[in-house]
């Protein structure tokens, strides 16, 4: 029997659906300019996959995709052009959108290029100039 949690989210509109299983590699928030002008906000919450945890169940056909650099494939819906998801082919992951899949219980861990913020957030949580190392990055920490 498998007991693996699912979720599932879509779209603005609702023309693409999507399902993600088990449980994300990490949580947390965005501050790189590319995030912030993509998102059109100060800050993006992230919740990063497996590839083989994301799957697409509605709508494929419906998801345009744009790439500013090779790093982050940004994937959007056609009709609505809401926001779904990046696929980062350097890091083996997918940033799965928090706001896409509502029924996950975000809890983030950590915000990621924080020396480019816009928007100072005292929580206690870790600081990273970039990424964690074993992402690729330098894993080195900023001031909160």
């Amino acid at each position: 029997m498998n007991t693996e949690r699912s979720y599932k989210g879509s779209c603005f509109c609702g023309a693409v659906e999507l399902t993600v299983s088990g449980e994300p590699v990490g949580m947390g928030y965005c501050h790189c300019e590319s995030c912030r002008h993509w998102s059109a906000g100060p800050v993006n919450a992230f919740t990063l996959w497996k590839p083989d945890a994301v799957q697409v169940t509605r709508g494929a056909d419906n998801i345009g995709t744009y790439n500013k650099t090779s790093r982050s494939y940004r994937k959007w819906c056609k009709t609505c052009g809401g926001h779904l998801f990046t696929e980062h082919p350097e890091m083996g992951l997918i940033d799965v959108y928090a706001a896409v899949i509502p029924d996950l219980a975000y809890s983030p861990g950590i915000h990621v290029h924080y020396q480019e913020t816009v928007l100072r957030i005292k929580d206690g949580l870790p600081k990273l100039k970039d990424v964690p190392k074993e992402l690729g990055g330098s894993g080195i920490s900023v001031d909160e």
